[in-house]
């Protein structure tokens, strides 16, 4: 990888709608990802959204971190996974976070993080 990190924006349509208000459910499913990927996680934090039920969330990892923000209402979750190093692999956690959301629809954005030259170099 010549970019220090890879930033995965994923969005997520026509999700169930009560899985996306859950919130232990969400925190239980960010974490598999973030292991799904190879990750180390740090940390982690999640707040829910009354009265339609959304939730926020965010696992940090050792290599940057997987975030969530759901809108139940919509059917639609908006997630970031932002990773940095050549030994974790976040399309396994896109696929993971696919199939447990029930996604009807998705795209994902791929953009690359930190493309800087050495120090020493002139």
């Amino acid at each position: 990888m010549d970019a220090l990190g890879k930033h995965l924006l994923l969005e997520l349509k026509d999700c169930n709608r009560k899985l996306l208000s859950d919130l232990d459910f969400l925190r239980d499913t960010l974490l598999s990802a973030a292991r799904e990927a190879g990750a180390v996680i740090v940390g982690e934090s999640f707040h829910p959204f009354p009265p339609y039920g959304g939730v926020s969330g965010v696992v940090i990892i050792a290599e940057s971190h997987l975030s969530i923000h759901t809108w139940p209402e919509y059917g639609y979750a908006a997630i970031d996974i932002f990773t940095c190093g050549n030994s974790i692999h976040p399309e396994r956690a896109v696929k993971l976070l696919m199939r447990e959301l029930q996604a009807g629809d998705s795209s994902i954005l791929e953009l690359e993080r930190g493309n800087l030259k050495p120090l020493d170099e002139p």
